[in-house]
């Protein structure tokens, strides 16, 4: 079994704003894309065109329909990959050591060649974020894109997590946590970014923003009323005669 190290030099992660995840699934295409090209193994496609197309994706995009007390229901869009947790049960379990933590910055890995395919960790893992690559054999997940965002032959400001780059609508943050001045700890304690699921003690980095809660339209609302100018009752000028000809036909 693999030991995980006491602490890390660094805890790199994510922070998601699900209060403005449009659920547009560019992130999910995007990581798809940058490590097929990259990072490990290519994520297979079975049967992409027939009638049971599986694949495998580091991340996926989640949509549910919530409803607080007093409030409206709201769509919330819940992308899930995984969370690099400090005590990670996926890693501990783990026969081979081919999952590991890394002391450096954090970040949870998998070494592809030490992986037998077993699923120990998939079965550990109480976020269902690992993934069995049904071509290889091995075991997928989130790298946070350690092959870019150390890589100095790209510019800085692409040296990021390919999801994060890509958000059209921002809504997804990477930093160290580490750092209480670094954006995603000040974004975490200025929103009340949330720990998912705390109660299994496995203290994952990743922080959820929650969604703010929606006001109350309930009731008849003309969304077009503050977009159209008040029409006078007699029109006069041409507009007026051309109302007359018009009445007349």
């Amino acid at each position: 079994m693999t030991t995980l190290p006491a602490s890390t030099a660094k805890k790199l992660g994510l922070v998601i704003d699900l209060d403005i995840c449009v659920g547009c699934h560019a992130c999910v295409i995007s990581c798809k894309e940058w490590n097929t090209s990259n990072y490990g193994a290519p994520l297979s496609d079975m049967d992409a065109y027939g009638e049971n197309p599986v694949g495998t994706f580091l991340n996926r995009v989640h949509t549910f329909e919530v409803k607080s007390a007093g409030c409206n229901a709201q769509t919330v869009h819940f992308p899930k990959s995984c969370l690099h947790c400090e005590d990670a049960p996926c890693v501990t379990v783990c026969p081979t050591g081919a999952s590991y933590k890394r002391v450096e910055d954090g970040i949870v890995l998998v070494n592809e060649s030490d992986c037998i395919g077993c699923g120990l960790c998939a079965w550990a893992c109480p976020y269902g974020a690992r993934e069995m690559d049904a071509a290889e054999g091995v075991m997928k997940k989130c790298t946070l894109c350690v092959d870019r965002i150390y890589n100095e032959n790209i510019p800085e400001i692409d040296r990021e997590p390919s999801c994060v780059r890509t958000c059209p609508a921002k809504a997804r943050h990477f930093g160290d946590f580490a750092d209480p001045d670094s954006n995603v700890s000040v974004m975490t304690r200025e929103r009340g970014g949330m720990e998912l699921m705390p109660e299994l003690a496995t203290k994952p980095v990743n922080r959820y923003l929650p969604p703010r809660p929606k006001a109350d339209i309930s009731g008849d609302i003309d969304i077009l009323a503050p977009l159209l100018a008040p029409v006078p009752e007699n029109k006069g000028g041409f507009m007026g005669w051309l109302d007359k000809a018009l009445e007349a036909i």
